[in-house]
């Protein structure tokens, strides 16, 4: 190398290790941009749409009226409010409430109601108001 030669020192790590180091940074630098025109544009809140969609079509059913019904997230739960009338709920698979049901007088009627979002939900459109 011509800098050893000429001034007795090897400074090879300094630039081999620059190139690394511009291609981290730049890959960084468009990690952020795409992150900040996600958040601009929406991009989030289509996709957390899509997500409560897909948990709805994949969940199970969890009676909770019934002693001994259980199963995983993302699942439906039917309970009973404080009024004693039915309801459910859709839980993600991080167990989080994203869909709330209107309360029903009847169990059956709670049923059907998670069957109709179960049928329609796959091909429901996303609407952005």
């Amino acid at each position: 190398e011509y800098n050893e030669y000429k001034n007795g020192t090897r400074d090879e790590a300094i630039v081999a290790s620059i190139r690394p180091f511009f291609t981290k940074f730049g890959s960084a630098l468009c990690v952020l941009l795409t992150t900040v025109s996600y958040l601009i544009f929406g991009v989030t809140k289509y996709t957390n749409q899509i997500s409560a969609l897909e948990n709805a079509a994949a969940a199970g059913l969890e009676d909770q009226t019934v002693e001994g019904s259980s199963c995983k997230n993302p699942k439906f739960e039917v309970y009973k409010d404080k009024a004693g009338e039915f309801r459910f709920r859709l839980r993600a698979a991080n167990g989080e409430i994203i869909l709330t049901g209107e309360s029903y007088k009847a169990k059956a009627g709670c049923l059907k109601g998670i069957e109709s979002i179960r049928n329609n939900a796959p091909e429901s459109p996303v609407v952005v108001e």
